[in-house]
């Protein structure tokens, strides 16, 4: 589906801009370099009521929030998502963190067990753009299986986790970067409690909110880093030029969107490792939503001199040129892109040190 943005830009206004960012160097319209992304504001524990909360604010003022709420829930009866006897360690040793008992809980989460829910001013719940969006977003965290295994208690309970995203402004441009990243930040702070009951009883938690458990714990028991939430860049490209968090206008002349989902388990740069792909999505650029230019040959003030006695000005000349072309001042991209530009994309955003990691380390430092 196409990214809900408008375009008040005229064809010419969008072939100079297209001119400018596919031209080495590029010129981007707010000075930005190609991989550089857009300051924002972001902070977490803003909701008392939830599990985990965040917001984050864009400089033209887009705004998100995300509040985690996570509740107990009964497994359907037949222990159908349990794969497996029961192990017979506690739920208490589960809990706290056991790296050997955690194992044992190895593909016995579903991932109905995690909802995410997207509220969007102006747009109905059940309208294309907001389940899309969900859509995406549920794909890259459900990606890998430690998140639902981390929701199962025992044979007969579970976790239930609702994401609500709110954003609290209309979309300026494609929401989805702002709506992973609050979201990651989110489940960054989400904390559940602790379990004191044991096996298959009811579950029993502990009321001191400090004994609590982060979903996504800072640290394995060995010290290593543990798996964090992934997150969602938007990139795209004009001709062989690749950009980061591309602005609306930017959005409105590109060849091709690509949003690339990745996960991390380092959180220093001393354990930096390259992080893992756990999704991709092409996405119709708005740009084939604008309006074509009018031909330079169809044109009463692009062509001098007269036709009947073959005579041409400098406006014949460009006119011919246009006509050979085939193309008019603006002609809309179609979305076809090489596969070699979408390995640079990936490459740029997986690899050590790259965009991503780059990314991944500023929120690191919002957590903290």
């Amino acid at each position: 589906m196409a990214p809900y943005t408008g375009i008040p830009l005229s064809p010419a206004e969008l072939q100079y801009l297209h001119t400018s960012l596919s031209q080495d160097p590029p010129i981007r319209p707010d000075g930005r370099s190609p991989t550089q992304f857009r300051p924002l504001v972001a902070e977490t524990d803003i909701l008392p009521s939830t599990n985990g909360s965040a917001r984050i604010c864009f400089p033209d003022g887009t705004e998100a929030m995300v509040g985690v709420k996570a509740e107990v829930e009964k497994t359907r009866e037949g222990g159908q998502n349990v794969k497996g006897e029961v192990d017979g360690k506690t739920g208490k040793d589960e809990e706290m963190g056991d790296d050997s008992n955690r194992s044992a809980r190895s593909g016995r989460g579903w991932g109905e067990w995690v909802e995410i829910g997207i509220e969007i001013p102006g747009i109905r719940d059940d309208d294309a753009l907001p389940i899309f969006l969900s859509a995406m977003l549920t794909e890259a965290l459900l990606a890998d299986a430690g998140l639902k295994d981390t929701l199962w208690i025992n044979t007969r309970f579970h976790w239930r986790l609702y994401i609500d995203i709110l954003l609290l402004s209309q979309p300026l441009s494609y929401p989805l970067p702002l709506l992973s990243l609050t979201t990651h930040l989110a489940l960054l702070s989400t904390r559940l409690p602790s379990l004191i009951s044991e096996r298959d009883e009811d579950p029993l938690f502990n009321d001191d909110w400090e004994a609590s458990t982060h979903l996504y714990p800072r640290s394995k028991a060995d010290g290593s880093s543990a798996q964090r939430p992934p997150i969602t860049l938007l990139v795209m490209s004009v001709g062989e030029m690749i950009y980061f968090d591309p602005s609306a206008d930017e959005l409105a002349v590109a060849d091709a969107v690509v949003a690339l989902s990745v996960t991390s388990t380092s959180t220093t740069d001393a354990d930096a490792l390259p992080l893992k792909l756990v999704a991709l999505r092409t996405i119709d650029p708005p740009s084939r939503l604008t309006a074509g230019g009018v031909p330079n040959v169809l044109s009463t003030t692009s062509t001098t001199g007269t036709a009947s006695t073959g005579t041409t000005g400098t406006g014949g000349v460009l006119a011919i040129r246009e006509k050979d072309q085939g193309q008019s001042v603006w002609r809309p991209p179609r979305g076809e892109f090489k596969r070699a530009v979408v390995g640079r994309m990936i490459k740029a955003v997986v690899e050590k040190g790259g965009v991503g990691m780059e990314f991944m380390a500023g929120l690191a430092g919002v957590e903290t």
